[in-house]
C-alpha cells in the first residue's frame, strides 16, 4: 500500500493527467476530478455557507477547467489554478445573491432593519444551541460583509492553508497585498464576533 504523495509527485502526476485531458482523454481529466473535488468543494462551502450552491460551485468550476485546459499554463500548480476558478465563480455568485437580496430587502422592508441587528448579544449560557446558531448567523454575516479580496484571502488561508504566496497566485495580487487582505479580514471578524464572546 502506497503512502501519500509528496507535492512533487503530485504535480507530476498532475502533469500526466493534465496532457492526457489536453489530448481529449476524459480518464486524464476523471483523475484529475477525482483528485481535487473534496478540496474545491470545501473551499466552496466555505465561499457560499451551504451544500446546494457548493455543489453547483464545485460542477461549474470542473466544466469550467475542462473547457479552459488548453489555456492552463504550469506556472503555477494545478490546485491553485483550479482554486482560482472555483473563487471566481463563488464570488461572482455572492454577488448576484447580495444584488437580489438588495432588491428584495428595499421592497419588503423600506428600513432596511435586520432583526439580528437589534435583538441584544448576551445569551443565557445553558442554552447552548442557540448560542452555537447565533453565532453561526453573525459569522455568516461578517463573512458577507467582508470584501471578496478579503474573503478570499481568509478562505484560502485559514481553511484551505494555502501559503500567502498561492493566496496572491489566485487573487493576481502581491504579497504584501495579500498579507493585508487576511489581516483587515481577520481584525473585521473579531469586531463583529466580539461582542458574542461572553
Amino acid at each position: 500500500m502506497q503512502g501519500p504523495q509528496s507535492k512533487e509527485q503530485m504535480e507530476d502526476s498532475d502533469s500526466v493527467a493534465i496532457s492526457l485531458a489536453k489530448a481529449g482523454d476524459s480518464d486524464g481529466f476523471r483523475i484529475l476530478v477525482d483528485r481535487y473535488s473534496r478540496g474545491v468543494f470545501r473551499l466552496a462551502y466555505r465561499m457560499m455557507g451551504n451544500e446546494f450552491d457548493a455543489e453547483d460551485v464545485v460542477q461549474e468550476t470542473f466544466l469550467r477547467a475542462y473547457k479552459q485546459i488548453d489555456h492552463y499554463e504550469s506556472r503555477s500548480s494545478f490546485s491553485t489554478w483550479l482554486y482560482r476558478i472555483a473563487a471566481n465563480y463563488s464570488l461572482d455568485l455572492l454577488r448576484a445573491r447580495k444584488r437580489q437580496q438588495e432588491r428584495q430587502t428595499t421592497a419588503t422592508d423600506p428600513d432596511g432593519i435586520d432583526l439580528l441587528d437589534v435583538l441584544p448579544a448576551d445569551v443565557p449560557s445553558q442554552d447552548r444551541m442557540h448560542y452555537s446558531n447565533q453565532m453561526k448567523q453573525h459569522l455568516r454575516k461578517a463573512m458577507a460583509a467582508l470584501s471578496d479580496q478579503e474573503r478570499t484571502a481568509f478562505v484560502l488561508r485559514h481553511f484551505e492553508g494555502l501559503s500567502i504566496e498561492e493566496i496572491g497566485d489566485v487573487l493576481k495580487i502581491g504579497t504584501s497585498a495579500t498579507k493585508n487582505s487576511i489581516f483587515r479580514a481577520v481584525r473585521k471578524l473579531r469586531g463583529a464576533l466580539e461582542p458574542l464572546m461572553v
